[in-house]
């Protein structure tokens, strides 16, 4: 009943004193929103003033009563509503009137007084579409559960930036520098390293023209420029990064006739999806831990296709 009747004051003093009409409503399990047709948006001293008058009513306690009318009824032409009133004969119209405020048909139930409910908070705006504005709010005990978990989450974030609620935003945006900065050199590592280990393939004598190589902190990028630095299409390399027994990212390059066989196939032991573009087939597994079907497929369909090959050997890191 609090956010319902909220809803009903909310919207009444956004359309009479800021020309901001409700078009639809939603009242959530925690947190309720009014969607406002606001074309030019809304200003943050609107939504201050707003609040700052509907808890003025509330704490005026102004009734709030609920009527029957039958339809064509006189008492109706003093109703001001937002929805147009039934013509004719038919079932009751009920009326819910915040006195000297606001009349709308309802059917719901309400407080019988602005003062039950207590208080009501304007969290935030978010931009709607074709104009709209949705505005977030609470109403009542759910204020007050709200204020709790937020003192909450403030004790436990003091905690663990060490330093005061005035000052968590302001530390959270130097650790995520950090972070940025952190990860910028990690990528740049990664990569100094996926171009280390091709060197030391192209090294391997006889160069086998199978290689399998497992890098669990890597990614797709890892494996595109292990991939570039070999450089060698007679090769087929079997990459792969990720959870050595659960879920990751493949690369197959080699032969075309080799990768476009094998690579569905790999797909399929190692339950993955995957694609063909520029001579690999890439994807994602999501069983890695059948890595050593894959690589004993592969292995095979290269020896069928280079029988004749004597370095037909099967290379494998991790």
């Amino acid at each position: 009943m609090q956010q319902h009747s909220g809803q009903h004051l909310i919207t009444a003093i956004a359309e009479d004193q800021f020309n901001l009409h409700t078009t639809s409503w939603n009242l959530g399990e925690e947190v309720s929103t009014i969607e406002l047709d606001a074309p030019s948006g809304i200003k943050p001293e609107d939504i201050n003033r707003l609040e700052s008058t509907v808890n003025e009513k509330v704490r005026q306690c102004v009734p709030v009563n609920a009527r029957l009318y039958q339809p064509g009824s006189e008492e109706l032409n003093g109703v001001r509503t937002r929805m147009k009133i039934p013509d004719g004969e038919g079932d009751t119209i009920r009326v819910v009137t915040i006195e000297g405020v606001d009349s709308n048909l309802c059917c719901g139930t309400h407080v019988s007084n602005l003062s039950h409910i207590q208080v009501i908070k304007l969290l935030y705006i978010e931009k709607g579409k074709q104009g709209k504005a949705n505005l977030f709010f609470i109403a009542g005990n759910r204020v007050f559960k709200y204020l709790s978990k937020v003192v909450d989450r403030e004790k436990k974030m003091t905690t663990l930036l060490k330093c005061g609620p005035e000052e968590h935003a302001m530390m959270a945006e130097k650790l995520n520098q950090s972070l940025r900065l952190a990860n910028k050199n990690a990528l740049t590592v990664l990569r100094d390293l996926a171009v280390a280990e091709a060197k030391l393939f192209t090294l391997l004598e006889p160069r086998p023209k199978f290689y399998s190589y497992h890098r669990r902190e890597g990614n797709n990028e890892f494996m595109t420029i292990f991939d570039n630095e070999v450089g060698d299409r007679e090769v087929v390399l079997f990459l792969t990064t990720g959870d050595e027994k659960g879920a990751g990212q493949f690369l197959l390059s080699g032969p075309e006739s080799v990768v476009v066989d094998c690579g569905p196939k790999v797909c399929e032991l190692i339950e993955g999806k995957g694609f063909f573009k520029h001579g690999r087939y890439l994807g994602k597994a999501n069983k890695l831990s059948t890595k050593a079907k894959a690589e004993e497929l592969i292995k095979n369909a290269c020896k069928e296709a280079q029988p004749q090959d004597k370095n037909m050997t099967l290379t494998s890191v991790a």
